[in-house]
């Protein structure tokens, strides 16, 4: 009588027989499982991520960014335009600085202190121009348009003035601005996230 046979007739489980087989086929397939759960959450992961991107990415306060010097705006009382260029990322694609809006900048005789306006209208978002022969603010698409100083010439379609935005002067005289969108077409001024 062979040692496995001796088991067998002893009540004992035969190593190699039909018990152990089973266990082990149980630890390959609970193996196998936890190893498709770990591979299957590692996507699903990736996908909630991407999905909430915009939720925390919502939550960014507006930033100043340098858009001149103090000594590139003439104070003579008359708005400029000037581009904001900033590092701007498309889902994964980056772009190193890129004009992103417009903001019209104004300085009166001797002072140190800059105004700033953006360049879009309140009403569809076009880029307003000045209008040197009114000495107005125009905008091209829908005929709005605004004072030297932003305010509303009636009747306009805009909904509300020029949105002014926040200037700051550096020591060193570079002058930045609060970059926001806002919503446009109504009345309200409603930062955009």
């Amino acid at each position: 009588m062979n040692r496995h046979q001796g088991n067998a007739d002893r009540g004992q489980p035969v190593s190699g027989g039909p018990a152990a087989s089973g266990r082990r086929n149980f630890l390959a397939e609970f193996a196998a499982m936890v190893c498709g759960g770990l591979a299957f959450l590692a996507p699903v992961g990736a996908g909630v991520w991407m999905f909430l991107d915009p939720l925390r990415r919502r939550g960014a306060a507006a930033a100043f960014l340098p858009v001149t010097e103090l000594s590139g705006i003439p104070d003579d009382g008359v708005p400029r335009q000037f581009p904001v260029v900033a590092d701007r990322v498309d889902a994964w694609t980056g772009f190193a600085a890129e004009p992103i809006g417009a903001v019209y900048l104004c300085r009166q005789k001797g002072s140190q202190t800059v105004e700033a306006l953006s360049a879009t209208c309140p009403h569809a978002g076009c880029f307003v121009e000045i209008d040197k022969a009114e000495k107005c603010f125009r905008c091209p698409c829908h005929n709005s348009r605004f004072t030297i100083d932003g305010g509303i010439v009636a009747p306009s379609p805009s909904p509300r003035a020029m949105d002014g935005l926040e200037c700051q002067v550096g020591k060193n005289g570079a002058v930045a601005v609060k970059w926001q969108n806002f919503y446009t077409g109504i009345a309200e001024k409603v930062a955009r996230p």
